[in-house]
């Protein structure tokens, strides 16, 4: 068996694997606040397949990968992963369309920290693990109305989103640099191209839902997820998983800004919670063992 490269034994600080992923947590609430934008033009399917269709091709410019002499265990995980992708992103978009994005990704964020909590390895990082899930129950305790169609699709987002964290580590592991991602946004896009179509109907051709997709593509795909892939190279899953919950927060300024939607003291007090744990989970991170 050949040894993987090791990385790097020092980076500067805005390279460290934290830094990484809070870009990518910025990054992609940001993009899903003008994704909601879109719903008002298109279909929420149509504008998840754009949203792949988009960063796929920008990563398939900048990062083209090498696909002959794969191995089957190399497509399968690459495979797999591309699944988990496009049905987190799928699913989400209609949890958005039925619900607010606070309680969505609130909800979504069930996903990761049972990734979190599986890969707890000491009692400290379960404290943390603990003060995520308070902060994600506060988020949770006074929706304005209840669509049990909406939830249930953020159910399934963050299905998809616990696999596609377990998935990320050895994708990245079996494809070099970003190339994993250029191949597992292909094979979301190419998943759902026919509901994707046939949702949109004549609305995908509007230069408008062009544009907007594109910029959303950039900010919810092409970003996070390349420095995702990157980042989890150099940190555990348990860690990555609560690293993971300030995506609740997160979603709430550009929700604000975009979208005009109001936050309560609950959800800043959640908000509060999810924070402390976070900071509490990178405290641990230079001490946790690095991913086999």
């Amino acid at each position: 068996m050949s040894a993987r490269p090791s990385a790097p034994r020092s980076l500067p600080a805005w390279l460290s694997p934290v830094w990484l992923v809070l870009g990518a947590i910025v990054s992609v609430q940001v993009g899903a606040a003008f994704a909601k934008s879109l719903f008002a033009l298109t279909d929420p399917t149509a504008v998840a397949w754009l949203r792949m269709a988009a960063a796929a091709a920008i990563f398939w410019v900048f990062a083209r990968p090498r696909l002959r002499g794969r191995t089957w265990p190399e497509w399968r995980v690459v495979i797999g992963y591309g699944i988990a992708l496009a049905t987190m992103n799928w699913a989400i978009y209609q949890s958005f369309a039925r619900i607010p994005i606070g309680l969505a990704v609130t909800i979504e964020f069930l996903g990761p920290l049972a990734v979190a909590l599986v890969g707890s390895r000491r009692a400290r990082d379960l404290v943390w693990v603990g003060l995520a899930a308070v902060g994600v129950t506060l988020l949770g305790v006074f929706p304005t109305t209840v669509d049990w169609a909406g939830i249930g699709f953020a159910l399934l987002a963050g299905a998809a989103w616990a696999a596609y964290i377990v998935l990320s580590g050895p994708t990245g592991a079996a494809w070099e640099g970003v190339t994993g991602v250029s191949v597992g946004s292909l094979v979301g896009a190419l998943v759902f191209l026919v509901p994707g179509l046939v949702a949109g109907g004549s609305s995908l051709w509007q230069p408008r839902v062009a544009v907007l997709a594109v910029v959303v593509g950039v900010l919810s795909s092409v970003i996070p997820y390349g420095l995702e892939m990157v980042a989890r190279r150099r940190i555990p899953a348990g860690v990555f998983g609560i690293l993971m919950s300030l995506e609740p927060a997160a979603a709430a300024l550009p929700a604000l800004l975009v979208l005009g939607e109001q936050l309560g003291w609950v959800e800043l007090v959640a908000m509060a919670c999810v924070i402390v744990a976070s900071v509490g989970s990178t405290r641990a991170l230079a001490k946790a063992p690095a991913p086999n």
